[in-house]
């Protein structure tokens, strides 16, 4: 009997390419919950393997390198935040603080977009790589989108600025958990937070 040619090394066996949509959606589900669970440090490209059910090639051979999975888990976790920006500030400019506030919040207080949220801050707060993918993709997909539709002066500052006060309500509220802002009503937080995001997208120059 002639035995089977040996794999070879790096790529994946015509069995676990068999299902390559479904096995990509196991390793990137898998993925959110390592690195949840784990943070960035502690996640390992064997470890999401296990946990999808696949080879370790099969990873390498959809994402590359530890850093490239984290980046396609966070694309996917961000899914919602990264298509929606620019539809949040077309139209007029007098209310774009309570619609980019509300729109935000709804995402954070929905337990399963919230827990993938949850995994990439944490990461991204304890690990250089996992931070610098965060950055790139929060520059790039979210605040050059609103600052596009800002026909203001220094309209990509005036963005971070907006979105330096939301990310650190996450980390107090979300992260961090101080009280009382952590159990304090969403509606109430939308109400005192929107005036001020309004003021830095369209406030006076």
């Amino acid at each position: 009997m002639t035995s089977a040619a040996p794999r070879r090394r790096g790529r994946p066996s015509r069995t676990d390419s068999a299902d390559a949509p479904a096995a990509r959606d196991r390793i990137l589900a898998a993925a959110r919950e390592e690195f949840a669970e784990r943070g960035y440090d502690k996640t390992s490209v064997r470890g999401i393997a296990k946990a999808a059910e696949v080879d370790p090639a099969l990873v390498h051979h959809y994402f590359g390198t530890k850093e490239q999975v984290f980046e396609a888990s966070i694309a996917g976790a961000m899914g919602p935040l990264l298509e929606a920006p620019g539809s949040i500030v077309e139209g007029p400019l007098d209310d774009v603080g309570e619609r980019l506030a509300r729109f935000f919040f709804g995402i954070w207080e929905t337990p399963a977009t919230r827990k993938a949220l949850l995994a990439i801050v944490r990461s991204a707060m304890n690990n250089e790589a996992a931070a610098g993918v965060f950055r790139r993709i929060v520059s790039t997909q979210v605040l050059r989108r609103i600052a596009g539709r800002l026909d203001l002066p220094d309209a990509e500052l005036r963005a971070e600025l907006a979105a330096a006060q939301l990310v650190g309500i996450v980390m107090l509220r979300y992260v961090i958990k101080v009280e009382p802002l952590a159990s304090a009503d969403p509606e109430q937080i939308i109400g005192r937070v929107a005036p001020v995001i309004q003021a830095h997208l369209a406030g006076p120059q």
